[in-house]
């Protein structure tokens, strides 16, 4: 196929966005991006155009425009730039708000609280996804834009509506819901209340039905390829929240548009390679995932005209380009008032374009995965989704960052799919799972397939409730009693309060989960965790000892010790798998606190589960974050330099470079010796093959590196 003939969003793998501004029109050097363009050689341009705001002179006299157009039509201007520098151009479109000449023109349009009264924010009124402004309004400007531009497609950051929290009483959703559900809308938000439940996975629906809406509106006035994509978030909880259902609407789309600006307060850096892994295997790996990247100050407070520290955003960019990634630099403003911020992602794109044909069509190589679910996050999560379910999935994955282990994000829905790829399946305390995803776990087991599982994994139904059928836990021949020790929760951390001052019990005999311990007796915990008996091969390898008082100090000392309470628990399964159990929830404890000796707790099990079956081995100084990848008999490995790079909030102002570092990888199927080359530093490291491996030296690392080893 030639290049030309090979679809935008196959062929675009560098893209920029200058968010603009209602001043743009007046202040912009238009000249200064086309030679930012030419400088950060991207491909396509994502460049605002109508909804909220519009940036060109529509024939909908209710379509705000911005403050200073003055009648120009300066999306045209804009986008006539873009296509002369041979660029792809994506319209930016902003819909879920609108004036008040418009709520008093279509008052039946826009979202009402349970009184009537018109939902609203920053002056403006929201608009309800059911209404007239998402199924008429919004297709006949998306065909006006069309017809008028020919956008390559669309993308829209504000397409969700309201989020779950927020309950819209209006007619249309009145109508709907009595109509597709035979029941009138829940009186609040309330988990207990089954009605409520219902219009959570109606609201999903909704959303779906929009998405395709659009699309079949984009691909009738601008042809197949012409694509509405919205945007999408890997962060599982915020997608519950604005009932964006990821699955669904990956599976439904060529490309995926993230909105994932940068990191946040209770991940790292390495949640971008993450973000790139589950939103490939949750569609499918070979389509491009680009996501826009902020340039200006993200953190614990923003700033969206001052410059991110560029070491900040080079380490996030080179992260998602290690998950798959495609980067698009994202800008505030066509203004230059604090100019650092333009020289920030230069290097990292041109290195992007001269290493493209390592990047694409190449298959992750990680054989332990960590299951995701936003039914679980929904249904167990509730009112409590970042206590419940992201602090268990943020904390495994981060530990298996710091131990450098190459990890896959897979849906509950696709173990079966991924089967063939997959030697440890990690199940963090997913509590909701339908019958047919305990199916796939249950003959993963059957067939040889390594467990670990935290908490209530698989001991929920679809709507939170607990199960009365237990298939997964009698497999394991354990049982989930309804007694529970310890605290759950983020607790206050006050001395006088004591609750959480309790501690694992480690047992005599140390188990290899239990590697590194020796020389101590017991773990702190600050966490809880159910009774659980065990009837099988899976052995309690450490007890509890309760809480005692943390203040004064010549309290604490310990009153008692159970060793009867297992809190983990290890074993091998008569069909050869080895399974991990922990009953105390020191993932969920791992991604709140970061407390070392949790994440080698949870490092050792997945050690001991892997058997020494994982793709590469990583060792050496400093903290690497790794992902590789086969590409025929070519091998990619991907080491991001995490060291002394600050959790939120906090700046990351350039990593220590670490080294030597010692990459140990089987030899291809060949069993010729190849060759490695370093795609970052240049040059050849030193090979040698050891006990039948290859063993490569990297003798520094900066801020990342690329082997390709063939």
């Amino acid at each position: 196929m030639t290049e030309q003939r090979i679809p935008w969003y196959r062929r675009v793998r560098r893209w920029g966005q200058t968010n603009l501004t209602e001043d743009d029109p007046r202040s912009c050097d238009l000249e200064f991006w086309k030679k930012q363009w030419e400088r950060t050689a991207v491909q396509g341009v994502i460049i605002n155009c109508g909804g909220i705001v519009a940036y060109y002179p529509s024939k909908f006299g209710l379509q705000y425009r911005a403050a200073m157009l003055d009648g120009r039509d300066y999306y045209g201007e804009f986008s006539k730039a873009a296509r002369e520098a041979g660029l792809a151009v994506v319209a930016r479109m902003d819909i879920n708000r609108a004036t008040r000449e418009f709520f008093d023109t279509h008052p039946d349009w826009f979202c009402r609280h349970k009184d009537g009264s018109p939902i609203m924010s920053q002056g403006r009124y929201f608009s309800c996804v059911n209404s007239g402004y998402y199924k008429e309004y919004i297709p006949q400007v998306l065909q006006e834009i069309i017809e008028r531009y020919s956008p390559e497609g669309f993308s829209d950051n504000s397409w969700k509506g309201l989020g779950r929290n927020t309950i819209c009483y209006c007619d249309n959703c009145r109508r709907r819901f009595m109509e597709d559900c035979a029941e009138e809308l829940p009186e609040k938000a309330d988990w207990e209340d089954p009605v409520y439940r219902k219009w959570v996975r109606w609201s999903y629906g909704l959303r779906t039905e929009n998405w395709e809406l659009f699309n079949k509106t984009t691909k009738k006035y601008g042809g197949d390829d012409c694509l509405w994509l919205g945007m999408l978030n890997a962060d599982v909880a915020g997608s519950c929240q604005g009932f964006a259902d990821l699955k669904e609407l990956c599976s439904r789309s060529r490309v995926i548009f993230s909105d994932h600006q940068s990191r946040e307060t209770n991940s790292g850096f390495e949640q971008n390679s993450m973000n790139g892994m589950l939103f490939k295997l949750a569609s499918s790996e070979d389509v491009e995932v680009p996501e826009s990247m902020a340039n200006y100050v993200r953190g614990h407070r923003a700033f969206r005209l001052a410059a991110n520290p560029a070491a900040e955003t080079r380490t996030w960019i080179a992260e998602g380009i290690a998950g798959g990634i495609t980067p698009w630099f994202h800008h505030v403003g066509s203004g230059q008032r604090d100019r650092r911020q333009f020289n920030t992602p230069a290097p990292i794109f041109q290195w992007h374009r001269d290493n493209e044909e390592y990047l694409y069509n190449r298959e992750n190589l990680a054989n332990v995965a960590v299951v995701w679910s936003q039914l679980n996050h929904d249904f167990y999560g509730r009112d409590n989704m970042e206590e419940r379910c992201s602090y268990p999935l943020s904390g495994f994955s981060r530990a298996l960052s710091a131990g450098r282990i190459p990890f896959l994000p897979v849906h509950a829905d696709d173990i079966a799919r991924y089967r063939d790829r997959i030697d440890t399946l990690i199940l963090p305390d997913i509590a909701v799972l339908t019958d047919n995803q305990i199916q796939q776990i249950c003959s993963f087991l059957d067939t040889g397939g390594n467990l670990i599982l935290t908490g209530q994994s698989g001991a929920r139904n679809d709507d939170g409730g607990l199960r009365g059928e237990k298939r997964l836990w009698d497999r394991l021949e354990i049982s989930l009693g309804e007694k529970y020790f310890g605290a759950f929760g983020d607790q206050t951390a006050s001395w006088e309060y004591f609750d959480m001052h309790n501690y694992l019990l480690l047992s005599e005999s140390r188990h290899q989960v239990l590697s590194g311990f020796e020389k101590t007796d017991i773990l702190a915990f600050g966490g809880g965790f159910y009774e659980v008996e065990s009837r099988g091969p899976l052995k309690p390898i450490a007890g509890y000892i309760p809480a005692f008082p943390i203040y004064p100090p010549e309290f604490s000392w310990i009153r008692e010790e159970r060793p009867d309470l297992g809190t983990i628990f290890a074993g091998t399964l008569d069909s050869g798998s080895r399974v991990v159990y922990f009953a105390a929830d020191i993932d969920r404890c791992y991604g709140r606190e970061y407390l070392p000796d949790h994440r080698v707790l949870l490092q050792n099990a997945v050690r001991f589960t892997a058997g020494g079956s994982l793709p590469v081995e990583i060792a050496g100084p400093g903290r690497l974050d790794c992902t590789i990848y086969r590409q025929g008999e070519r091998r990619i490995l991907h080491l991001v330099n995490l060291t002394d790079c600050s959790i939120n909030p906090g700046y990351c102002e350039g990593a220590a470079p670490v080294g030597p570092i010692i990459v140990t990888m089987p030899l291809s199927c060949s069993g010729a010796v190849p060759k490695a080359e370093l795609r970052v530093a240049g040059g050849r490291p030193g090979t040698v093959v050891k006990d039948g491996k290859l063993e490569i030296t990297i003798e520094r690392i900066e801020s990342h590196e690329m082997v390709v080893v063939e």
